[in-house]
């Protein structure tokens, strides 16, 4: 007779006693057959990089877990523990630690004279316990507290040389009315605590914890963005997930509104629609000016690959998009609306810069006198960050295959940074997706992270020391700060490397001897695009497919 599920894998089994004899079928005789009913859906990512087996950090950490994925593991069909899913459980606990990192500077007590319950920063506790974020002090700097409206509302305050001067809202649009919703959101959970009796907390604890909730949604945007756009270097992303700096500074500022905005602007690049990307790129902009950096690359690389259309269409999206969002406050309140602008062009070096670095051992102070825009030091800048523009105009053309945008885009805003007059602390998490995207190398990655992360702590003692003579002095901080620009520089010349020698990036190499397995996955219209340059091209040259081609290696070859 014949059992259920026997005639499945092809043997008949005959019931005629303990040495029965089994007689095979002709289907049987094939080793790869399955010994039960295919799945229905035979999808596999058979091309996704797997780190467990080839990177050189989680190859040995994944024993911890019982070792890389099998070489007989079907890839890409759990339809549970997803890759981005795990990656986005990563950036919870990461972020979390970010949270208990600031919870230091939440700790309520009555004040010593009035007894009213206030935060307890006594014996400078943002310092010592390193919890400072800027989210906190702006509550009531920006009259938020008072249920001001951005723009709208001024203040006077000292402006250095014993005068007064008439402030506004210093963060972007987009920055500031966020900023405002939150605080709204506060004081009307503190009004229902009072009428309803529902828990709650000091409203400038309220305010922190809901712009956490706020900034945490916009960094799980950009991790899952950046997961995406890698595409089969997915893994790639779990490093930004995990970076040190996320505990450092993602409750620090503002800026996960701005990184989640160009994440999935350089997504829908990658998906080649330039309509959606110019509308989060323009988003970005309201938020903090560095998304626009973006347009720099992407005109080098559209010229290049003559897709000038589609550049166009991502740049008068950008402009209308930022319009849209900045017009209302700029017709209502043009002096609100402009204090951004006024004040990064009369603010002074950052200590964070290398410009602060000099001025510290030279003694000179760039023009910094108070109520006066330093206009030498905004001159070199600006001139540096032209230059900077121009070297990566010159790598784009210049470059023997066409450089990945992630590469460029990297190279913009490391440059930007290196060369600007304003290094804030968080602004190091706007190079964490990029840098995932252009140089997925775990160790290099990793190591700068931790020296970038680490400036924090020099940081803060030096303000100790300044407050009460303990702490650390000035030097620690600065040797600190030009450890992380060394770092910086060091990834930028890797990245420079790469471009010029594409057999040794990771995200293009294929097996064999100067072949490539891909062009730009995250280039959307450009990804395999040919050059179309009118002057003739350097050695050696790269042959590239058509769209329409056959899938096959890439090949460099001697013209």
């Amino acid at each position: 007779m014949t059992t259920e599920g026997d005639s499945d894998s092809g043997v008949e089994a005959r019931d005629d006693g303990p040495r029965a004899e089994q007689t095979p079928t002709t289907d049987s005789l094939n080793l790869f057959a399955s010994p039960s009913e295919y799945a229905a859906d035979r999808r596999e990512a058979s091309t996704r990089v797997l780190p467990s087996r080839s990177d050189p950090v989680v190859a040995p950490g994944s024993m911890v877990i019982g070792g890389p994925v099998g070489l007989h593991a079907v890839v890409g069909r759990s339809p549970g523990w997803t890759p981005i899913r795990v990656i986005l459980l990563i950036a919870l606990v990461f972020m979390a630690l970010g949270w208990f990192a600031k919870a230091g500077c939440l700790q309520q007590a009555p004040d010593k004279n009035t007894k009213v319950l206030g935060l307890d920063w006594d014996n400078h506790r943002q310092y010592t316990a390193m919890c400072y974020a800027d989210t906190i002090p702006l509550y009531s700097a920006e009259k938020l507290n008072e249920g001001a409206l951005p723009y709208k509302a001024s203040w006077f305050q000292d402006d250095g040389t014993g005068g007064q001067e008439q402030r506004f809202m210093e963060y972007p649009v987009a920055t500031g009315m966020f900023m405002y919703a939150a605080a709204q959101t506060a004081q009307g959970w503190a009004w229902a605590h009072e009428n309803w009796g529902v828990p709650a907390a000091l409203d400038v604890v309220l305010f922190f914890n809901l712009v956490a909730l706020g900034l945490a949604l916009c960094w799980l945007v950009t991790i899952w963005a950046t997961a995406l756009t890698a595409q089969r270097r997915v893994w790639a992303a779990a490093l930004a997930a995990a970076s040190p700096l996320v505990i450092v500074h993602i409750f620090t500022n503002f800026d996960a509104i701005a990184t989640a905005a160009l994440a999935v602007a350089m997504l829908a690049w990658s998906r080649r629609n330039p309509w959606l990307t110019g509308l989060f790129l323009g988003i970005g902009m309201a938020a903090k000016l560095y998304p626009g950096l973006l347009l720099i690359p992407l005109l080098v690389l559209c010229l290049r690959a003559g897709k000038v259309r589609d550049f166009g269409i991502a740049a008068v999206m950008t402009a209308a998009t930022w319009l849209v969002i900045n017009l209302p406050i700029m017709v209502l309140y043009p002096r609100g609306w402009s204090e951004f602008f006024r004040y990064n062009s009369e603010r002074g070096t950052d200590p964070d810069t290398l410009f602060n670095v000099i001025s510290a051992v030279s003694g000179y102070e760039w023009g910094n006198q108070p109520g006066q825009a330093p206009s030498l030091l905004n001159a070199i800048s600006m001139g540096l960050f032209i230059l900077v523009c121009l070297v990566v105009v010159f790598i784009g053309f210049h470059a023997p295959m066409r450089p990945r945008l992630a590469q460029l885009m990297f190279l913009t805003v490391a440059g930007f940074l290196l060369v600007n007059k304003v290094w804030s602390p968080q602004y190091s998490l706007w190079l964490v997706p990029l840098a995932v995207l252009a140089l997925p190398h775990t160790r290099i990655l990793l190591a700068w992270m931790v020296i970038d992360s680490l400036v924090w702590v020099p940081r803060m003692m030096w303000y100790l020391f300044q407050e009460t003579g303990d702490g650390l002095p000035e030097q620690w901080f600065l040797t600190a700060v030009v450890i992380r620009d060394i770092a910086v520089i060091a990834l930028c010349a890797l990245v420079i490397w790469q471009i010029y020698h594409p057999t040794e990036d990771l995200v293009r190499r294929g097996s064999g001897w100067r072949r490539l397995s891909a062009d730009d996955p995250g280039g959307g219209v450009l990804d395999l695009a040919p050059d179309r340059m009118p002057w003739p091209r350097r050695t050696p040259a790269v042959r590239h497919r058509d769209d329409d081609a056959a899938t096959g290696p890439l090949l460099l070859e001697d013209s």
